[in-house]
C-alpha cells in the first residue's frame, strides 16, 4: 500500500475496504526487545491489515493481566520511545501497512507531545490512540500540531458513551473509532454477550463519519467474525500476545481468525 491521492494509510485501508479488516495489537519491545520489527513484516506477510504497536507503560491500569505482563517484560527489556520510532523507521522500509501507535498519555507527555507528533509523522505512523487523553485537552493544546503532521488521532467509546459524547468523540476522530466491546480491563472472551451486541448495533444505527473498529475481548473466529457483522472490522490484542507469549506461529494464528 502506497499513499497515492490518499492523505494517509488509514484512509486507503478504510476507502478499499468497508469490512472484515483485522487489525492486531502487540506490544513493542516483547517478547524480545527487537522483535517490533519481526512481528510488524510477519503481520503484513500473513495478511493482517492494519498493525497497533502498543507503547509500554510501568503502570497500565486499563488492561488485563496478558498485556500487563508484556509490558513489564517490555520495560524490563530497555524499550523506550525512542527506540520505538527507531524500530518503526526500519519496519516502514518493507511494511506498507497502516501504523497505529497506542498508549497511555504519560510516557508520551515525558517524551514531548511535540516531538512525538513530529517523529510519527517522519517515521512514518499512520495514527495515534491515546485512550486517557481527554477530548477538550486534545482540543486546546494538540489537534492543530496533529493536522499540522498530518498524524490521525482516534479517540474510545464504550458501552456507557452516551450518544452525544459518540457524536462528539466521532466528530473530533480520524481515520477510524476505536468501540470498546466492553467496559473495564483488555482480555479475550470466547463470545459476546446479548447486549454487547445491542451495543454493536445501536453503532451501526448511528451512522458514523468514521468506520468503527470492534476491541477488547476479540479472541477467536468467532468472534472477529461477529464483530465484523457490525463494524468494519474489529483489532485483537490479547490473544495475539499470548500466541506470542507461547512462541505460535504469527501466519497459523492470522489465518486461523480469518478461516
Amino acid at each position: 500500500m502506497v499513499i497515492t491521492k490518499f492523505q494517509n494509510r488509514l484512509d486507503e485501508l478504510f476507502s478499499t475496504r468497508k469490512q472484515g479488516i483485522l487489525s492486531v495489537f502487540y506490544t513493542a519491545g516483547f517478547p524480545r526487545l527487537d522483535d517490533t520489527v519481526r512481528i510488524a513484516r510477519e503481520l503484513e506477510q500473513a495478511g493482517a491489515d492494519m498493525i497497533e504497536i502498543g507503547i509500554p507503560f510501568s503502570d497500565p491500569i486499563a488492561d488485563g493481566p496478558v498485556i500487563q505482563h508484556s509490558n513489564t517484560i517490555a520495560v524490563g527489556n530497555g524499550i523506550t520511545l525512542s527506540t520505538i520510532f527507531r524500530q518503526v523507521e526500519v519496519i516502514r522500509n518493507t511494511v506498507q501497512l497502516p501504523i497505529v501507535l497506542m498508549g497511555y498519555l504519560n510516557p508520551v507527555i515525558q517524551f514531548g507531545m511535540e516531538l512525538f507528533v513530529s517523529e510519527c509523522s517522519r517515521t512514518g505512523v499512520d495514527g495515534v490512540i491515546l485512550p486517557d487523553l481527554p477530548l477538550d485537552e486534545y482540543l486546546a493544546r494538540y489537534q492543530e500540531l496533529f493536522g499540522q503532521h498530518r498524524v490521525y488521532l482516534s479517540f474510545l467509546i464504550t458501552p456507557t458513551t452516551p450518544p452525544d459524547r459518540i457524536r462528539l468523540l466521532d466528530e473530533f476522530s480520524s481515520g477510524f473509532i476505536y468501540a470498546v466491546a466492553a467496559s473495564g480491563t483488555t482480555g479475550a472472551r470466547a463470545l459476546f454477550s446479548a447486549d454487547q451486541l445491542t451495543y454493536f448495533q445501536q453503532l451501526k444505527d448511528i451512522n458514523l463519519k468514521n468506520p468503527f473498529l470492534i476491541g477488547f475481548g476479540i479472541s477467536n473466529q468467532a468472534t472477529f467474525r461477529e464483530a465484523c457483522r457490525y463494524g468494519a472490522g474489529a483489532i485483537v490484542g490479547s490473544a495475539f500476545i499470548q500466541a506470542l507469549s507461547e512462541n505460535k506461529q504469527i501466519d497459523k494464528y492470522i489465518k486461523s481468525m480469518r478461516s
